[in-house]
């Protein structure tokens, strides 16, 4: 079985974050850090070298696959912010329907800038999947 290549380490999310080339995009990117501190209790913490992640759980597959993620993630990506909801989108269509301008892939959000989306919306989706997920994992 192939190990997981995007694990936890060491390197600075502030850093990363600075690094960010555009402007509106870096800015959308500490704003959202600060969205998921305060709705996750966690510090930020680099998952590979392009996301910062939040908490932590532990999944096992039938598989026999198993392995660590974080509960609640982003990655300011080229085309669009790209925010990791990990429980999915399949419980949250009120959510999303008052979210605003989005794409979602499984577990992905996308957002091409902070202000196409209501930020109390979007604080109350990752709220429920950060406990979905720490229901769902315990």
């Amino acid at each position: 079985m192939s190990e997981l290549k995007t694990k936890p380490t060491d390197e600075s999310v502030t850093k990363f974050l600075n690094s960010v080339e555009q402007d509106q995009k870096q800015q959308d990117s500490y704003q959202i850090l600060e969205l998921m501190k305060e709705v996750t209790g966690e510090k930020p913490k680099m998952w590979g070298n392009s996301i910062v992640g939040f908490g932590s759980y532990h999944y096992k597959y039938a598989s026999g696959r198993e392995g660590d993620w974080f509960l609640v993630g982003f990655s300011p990506r080229v085309q669009a912010l790209t925010l990791y909801i990990m429980s999915g989108f399949d419980s949250y269509d009120d959510l999303l329907g008052k979210l605003g301008k989005y794409k979602t892939g499984k577990s992905c959000l996308y957002i091409k800038k902070l202000t196409d989306v209501d930020r109390d919306v979007l604080k109350e989706l990752i709220a429920q999947s950060v406990e979905h997920m720490k229901k769902a994992n315990p």
